[in-house]
């Protein structure tokens, strides 16, 4: 059992899991690459200097000179990788521990306003304050949204996402989604159609993560389109056994040089900013991420002060989600 133990400390690609990134990432094993490359920097000097130089006591210190620069940068490399994955590591769990925290107090006091307001008599004592518990559960909502989305990239980040693989009807996760949104859409007066093109399968997919990313970009859709307007939502199948779902809107759009960050964390383009409309900028983040683990792909087309159409393509089967 020692000698079991004793072997797993010396894999670097086990010490590698502690970091939960790839090995090309991971100090450790950088450290052991970077050796080898080393050992046959030095084997190449050897025969190349050998030939050129007839001293071999020349030969051998600029061997050694070329070896100490060498563990010189690979010390440093992987110094440097090493601090960078630790603080990864920790800003995850930072993040997912901070989250946890939060989620107990806020969902008690979720509760005991939903409790209050629901109260006849006490509505009716408060008249004049409804207004203002309607405002505290609003905001609510934003901090229980903000907190499941941090959650999600953690999650996300450290590989520990719980699928749950089933046959799933994306026409139906759709009109879920639009149900769902339909209040704040008509209070900014904004239509969204959906368009079912052909006989469409069901594909093979966690329907928690699908629906996440739809509502993702259907709020997204529906936030940033200025005035009344339409958002238009096209479903149909594609070649070799895909679905394609696209969703078009009228809206601010991405300016130009923008694009290139728009499924990064925190981003939001400078003119959302000027709307100031609400946002963390990881709902794209969090969508890309479950569509690539899905086994699909996603992407955009956009212009300023014009619109925007993201869409992504699922396959119907070979999903990458393990059961």
């Amino acid at each position: 059992m020692n000698f079991k133990k004793f072997c797993r400390q010396l894999n670097p690609l086990s010490r590698c899991r502690k970091y939960e990134i790839s090995a090309f990432q991971c100090p450790e094993f950088l450290f052991v690459l970077m050796g080898l490359i080393i050992i046959a920097s030095i084997i190449v000097s050897y025969f190349i200097l050998s030939k050129r130089i007839k001293d071999p006591e020349t030969v051998i210190l600029t061997i050694l000179s070329i070896t100490a620069f060498l563990i010189i940068i690979d010390y440093i490399i992987t110094r440097s990788f090493e601090r960078l994955a630790e603080s990864s590591r920790m800003k995850t769990e930072f993040i997912s521990i901070a989250s946890h925290q939060l989620r107990t107090p806020l969902t008690n006091l979720k509760y005991t306003i939903e409790t209050l307001v629901s109260d006849d008599d006490f509505a009716r004592a408060n008249e004049g304050q409804m207004e203002y518990f309607d405002i505290l559960k609003a905001n609510i909502e934003r901090m229980n949204k903000l907190i499941n989305d941090l959650l999600t990239v953690s999650r996300l980040e450290s590989g520990k996402m719980f699928y749950k693989k089933q046959l799933v009807s994306i026409e139906e996760i759709a009109r879920k989604a639009i149900a769902k949104i339909k209040p704040f859409s008509d209070r900014k007066q904004i239509n969204v159609a959906l368009d079912v093109k052909g006989d469409l399968p069901k594909i093979s997919v966690d329907p928690s993560c699908l629906e996440q990313v739809i509502e993702n970009l259907l709020d997204n859709s529906v936030r940033y389109t200025k005035g009344t307007g339409d958002v238009k939502i096209l479903i149909k199948p594609k070649f070799f056994n895909k679905i394609y779902f696209a969703i078009k809107d009228k809206g601010v759009g991405i300016p130009r040089g923008e694009g290139k960050y728009i499924f990064q964390k925190f981003f939001r383009s400078r003119n959302t900013l000027r709307l100031k409309t609400q946002g963390s900028g990881l709902g794209l983040y969090i969508s890309k991420k479950l569509i690539e683990i899905m086994g699909g792909k996603i992407g955009f087309s956009s212009e300023a002060n014009k619109g925007s159409t993201f869409w992504f393509i699922l396959p119907v089967k070979n999903s990458q989600i393990k059961n």
